[in-house]
């Protein structure tokens, strides 16, 4: 069993930053892959990032390639997500999420993880 806490969440204006934490609880940190996804109200939830177990394999939506980065420190049990240039429609509660590393299916789908945080809102304003 895994437990995932977000924090970092906040309102921030166009074109500025935030850094998004997710800890997690356990001892073999290192043996899941982890996502980050977001929903927006009235929409589905949607893949963002995601990161393997090592960190040597990393994984982005096109709407935030260039502008976040995901990262994973295994000795603390975190994964973050540094979000830079923020726009309006990157408006979304945030989900860490976490798959066991020999767990198929693809990193992009909500259904392959086995673990969810309960979300941290990050608000864009204009």
């Amino acid at each position: 069993q895994v437990q995932l806490v977000e924090s970092g969440g906040g309102l921030v204006q166009a074109g500025g930053s935030l850094r998004l934490s997710c800890a997690a609880s356990g001892r073999t940190f290192s043996s899941y892959r982890m996502g980050w996804f977001r929903q927006a109200p009235g929409k589905e939830r949607d893949f963002v990032t995601a990161i393997s177990g090592s960190g040597s394999s990393t994984y982005y939506a096109d709407s935030v390639k260039g502008r976040f980065t995901i990262s994973r420190d295994n000795a603390k049990n975190t994964v973050y997500l540094q979000m830079n240039s923020l726009k309006p429609e990157d408006t979304a509660v945030y989900y860490c999420a976490a798959r066991r590393i020999d767990r198929g299916g693809t990193v992009y789908s909500t259904a392959n993880y086995n673990y969810w945080g309960q979300g941290t809102q990050v608000t864009v304003s204009s």
